[in-house]
């Protein structure tokens, strides 16, 4: 089956999606191993990979070509930020496209002005709403799989109030957005309203205040958790600062060598290479 066509089934059943943040393609063959339905790629985890700050730094081909190594390293379907679909309408339909052909299974777009900022950071500015639709508009002729999923980000809450935030979001749906996504929600409060003021949307949550089981109480079709950059940093600090002052790191920090060589299919590669003859090389 097509992971669009999960995604899809995934979004009509009556339980929540949760997606861990995934940054490459070991990361999401992780997750998939622990038992989740689909994968996000993080575009700030993407960018801190190449060693940037989550700004609008990195190009559409950057972000594609990592997305392309995680949806051909699982089975499961990979949501992807796509920032502001780097550029207007027919930029973003060659956004859809590449996405696409990368099999991924869905991506968010956001209304955020180019080049764009993380949902938290200060300084974010946004776009005229009939300007994002236009983008909507755009992302939907541009599938060739019309169950693709395309998510409308909206980041007017920090900019323009919450009363924006609705309205915008009620124009992104009827522009025929299969989802809404608010980024920038800090509180207990924001994550209800959220809920109450836009009921019969599907709709995301991005966040780890709340737990998954809170998040789907609230009828969110979608969350997006796991703050694997936040890990990653305090855990590989903490080994780094370990390796310095002691000399060694700890080997109970420590998966094994071939626990993840064995996650990343060496027993099918040996397989591959008796088939073929090549396990063992002769000189003649």
């Amino acid at each position: 089956m097509k992971t669009t066509s999960k995604l899809r089934q995934l979004m009509a059943s009556d339980q929540m999606i949760v997606a861990p943040f995934v940054i490459n393609a070991l990361h999401a063959k992780i997750a998939e191993s622990v038992g989740f339905d689909a994968v996000y790629m993080t575009g700030a985890g993407t960018a801190a990979e190449k060693g940037f700050p989550d700004v609008g730094l990195l190009t559409m081909s950057e972000m594609v070509g990592n997305a392309k190594y995680i949806a051909n390293a699982i089975d499961v379907p990979v949501i992807c930020d796509a920032d502001t679909g780097y550029g207007n309408p027919l930029n973003v339909q060659r956004t859809v496209r590449e996405y696409e052909a990368a099999g991924v299974a869905g991506i968010h777009i956001e209304d955020q002005v180019f080049p764009k900022k993380c949902g938290f950071f200060d300084g974010k500015q946004v776009i005229p709403s009939n300007e994002m639709v236009q983008k909507i508009h755009a992302a939907l002729d541009a599938r060739n799989d019309p169950e693709f999923v395309v998510i409308a980000r909206c980041d007017a809450y920090a900019v323009t109030g919450w009363e924006d935030t609705v309205r915008r979001c009620r124009e992104y749906i009827d522009a025929g957005a299969d989802m809404v996504f608010v980024d920038g929600i800090k509180s207990a409060e924001d994550l209800q309203a959220y809920a109450k003021d836009l009921p019969d949307f599907p709709r995301m949550y991005n966040g780890d205040l709340f737990s998954t089981q809170e998040v789907a109480e609230l009828g969110y079709k979608l969350m997006i958790c796991g703050g694997t950059i936040w890990l990653i940093y305090q855990q590989l600090k903490a080994s780094y600062e370990e390796l310095k002052t002691q000399g060694k790191v700890d080997t109970s920090r420590y998966g094994t060598r071939w626990e993840v060589a064995e996650l990343l299919g060496l027993q099918d590669v040996y397989e591959l290479e008796s088939k073929y003859g090549v396990s063992q090389a002769t000189v003649s």
